[in-house]
């Protein structure tokens, strides 16, 4: 079987710096990890690939530095990584972001299964996986919280709704957006990552796609954009009070009367 997983570098802190202009997050020189929902989204794979063989490809999206955490999934176990890197794809929303991944993918062969994460810990949209699978033509299934059979043209999944659980047989090739817990991410292995360190990584630009409409791509190829995005103002003030239970109560009294909350 062969396998694709979509991962994500994503800020390792909430200490990013935004760019005034396209309001857009400075990702270059930020300290990066990948995705976490991701993580859960090439375990699976890697689970699956024990179970019925095959292979597992790794892509992501993103400035040259991405390439790390293809070199993380090496060292978990991935046989092969596609970085889509090209500055004329900076700045996409979710439509001209999951536009560009579909294209990578065709360009990066024929998969039975796609699997990503259900959302990502700096957009949160849950909007590029399935918006993915409808660029390719496949069906898609989100919110996969357990894999339950393994068919030779099927998989049988079961989806977490909030409120209930629906089970759903899907025929490949399609595209899973799993959410977190549904194993258990494994560590990477030190022995994997010196086997894998001089392991080629396909880099993928926009001369390299079947489409190379730049209207396409990046901020061009984007319908909605930000108005305004910032970092949230850290308030580090504090009080510190002293008195009896009376006392504490009737300054708390106080103090919420003067900022209009009582």
């Amino acid at each position: 079987m062969n396998i694709l997983v979509c991962i994500k570098q994503v800020p390792d802190s909430n200490k990013v710096e935004v760019d005034p202009v396209t309001g857009v997050l400075k990702r270059n020189g930020v300290e990066s990890k990948m995705n976490p929902y991701d993580l859960y989204a090439l375990e699976t794979a890697l689970r699956i690939k024990e179970q019925k063989g095959g292979s597992i490809h790794v892509l992501t999206m993103g400035p040259g530095q991405a390439a790390g955490i293809i070199r993380e999934a090496y060292a978990m176990g991935a046989d092969q990584g596609v970085l889509i890197s090209d500055r004329k794809f900076g700045g996409a929303d979710v439509l001209a972001t999951s536009y560009t991944i579909s294209q990578g993918i065709k360009m990066a062969g024929e998969f039975d299964l796609i699997l990503c994460g259900k959302q990502t810990t700096d957009g949160d949209t849950a909007q590029v996986g399935p918006e993915v699978a409808e660029w390719l033509n496949i069906p898609s299934v989100s919110n996969v919280s357990n894999i339950l059979e393994i068919g030779d043209r099927d998989i049988t999944v079961e989806m977490d709704m909030t409120h209930e659980l629906e089970i759903t047989k899907v025929q490949f090739p399609c595209l899973l957006a799993v959410d977190k817990d549904i194993f258990m991410p494994r560590l990477p292995s030190y022995v994997k990552k010196l086997e894998t360190k001089d392991r080629e990584i396909t880099v993928i630009t926009l001369a390299d796609l079947e489409d190379q409409d730049e209207r396409h791509y990046g901020l061009n190829g984007s319908p909605t954009q930000v108005e305004r995005i910032f970092p949230p103002e850290v308030n580090a003030r504090r009080e510190l009070w002293n008195g009896n239970g009376m006392e504490l109560t009737e300054q708390l009294f106080q103090k919420l009367k003067d900022l209009k909350f009582a």
